[in-house]
């Protein structure tokens, strides 16, 4: 899942950011990027665990992107999708893995009985009050959790230029804010004893044609909310600025993977 916007001069409810994926779970599949293979390397050697024969829960899975890259890593996914329309297109496109139709806030699963929760690009639609809690509560001993966001690479000029554009005409963009938040959400918690986030900042890149980017913008939560009619000039608008700066129709998109690991004691 993606950060929350506003309309043009008003914030939407937060439920309705949480589920507007639903509208465009077909392009959110298509057009989404991946994950890179270092990022659960990472995973595995800032847990400790080994992906191959752990029992995850990936929760907010969407349709399944992360999910599919645990599973063939050889980790036995159960994915927590509390959207229908994204949990359909992850049906379809993983229908051996288990899927529960709930949120992280109030995880239908037993105490003790997983060794990693995953949260990818979908922490920030908890409450960490709660989610924090089930986390540990589902988790093993010396089991962990991790939460990761794609997010536009701001070491990269253009990028960096993109989001301003995007932070000034779309009032309450989110520039990749959400997961810097993170460890303060959870250690403003109290909770004892006090888990200590391991943060790690990766970086990768892919090479797409022009359309496909703005595919993946016009998947995220802020497009989608808005509707086609308001986002259709804002896509055009980056569209021509896109083909300046890269006249043969391929982008050099990159990015930034925040993750952070909280180990259950």
């Amino acid at each position: 899942m993606d950060d929350a916007t506003t309309d043009d001069t008003h914030p939407a409810a937060h439920s309705d950011f949480a589920l507007s994926f639903d509208t465009v779970a077909d392009q959110y599949a298509s057009a989404r990027p991946s994950y890179p293979p270092h990022l659960f390397d990472t995973v595995e050697s800032a847990t400790g665990l080994r992906l191959d024969g752990s029992r995850v829960v990936d929760v907010g899975a969407g349709t399944g992107i992360a999910t599919a890259l645990l599973r063939a890593r050889g980790a036995h996914v159960i994915a927590v999708e509390p959207g229908p329309g994204m949990g359909a297109r992850l049906r379809r496109g993983l229908p051996d893995v288990p899927l529960l139709r709930a949120l992280g806030d109030a995880l239908p699963l037993a105490d003790e009985s997983v060794d990693l929760v995953t949260y990818a690009q979908s922490w920030h639609w908890t409450d960490p009050s709660r989610s924090v809690p089930e986390a540990l509560r589902v988790l093993r001993p010396g089991g962990a959790l991790a939460l990761w966001w794609n997010v536009p690479d701001p070491d990269v000029e253009w990028i960096a230029a993109q989001e301003a554009r995007l932070q000034k005409r779309l009032p309450g963009y989110h520039r990749h804010g959400v997961s810097g938040d993170a460890p303060g959400m959870i250690a403003s918690l109290g909770l004892t004893p006090a888990p200590e986030p391991v943060l790690h900042r990766l970086h990768w890149a892919r090479r797409i044609p022009v359309d496909l980017h703005l595919a993946h913008l016009g998947s995220r939560s802020y497009f989608a909310v808005l509707g086609p009619e308001k986002s259709a000039p804002v896509l055009a608008d980056e569209r021509a600025e896109l083909l300046r700066l890269f006249p043969d129709g391929i982008v050099e998109d990159a990015y930034a993977v925040d993750l952070t690991v909280v180990r259950r004691p």
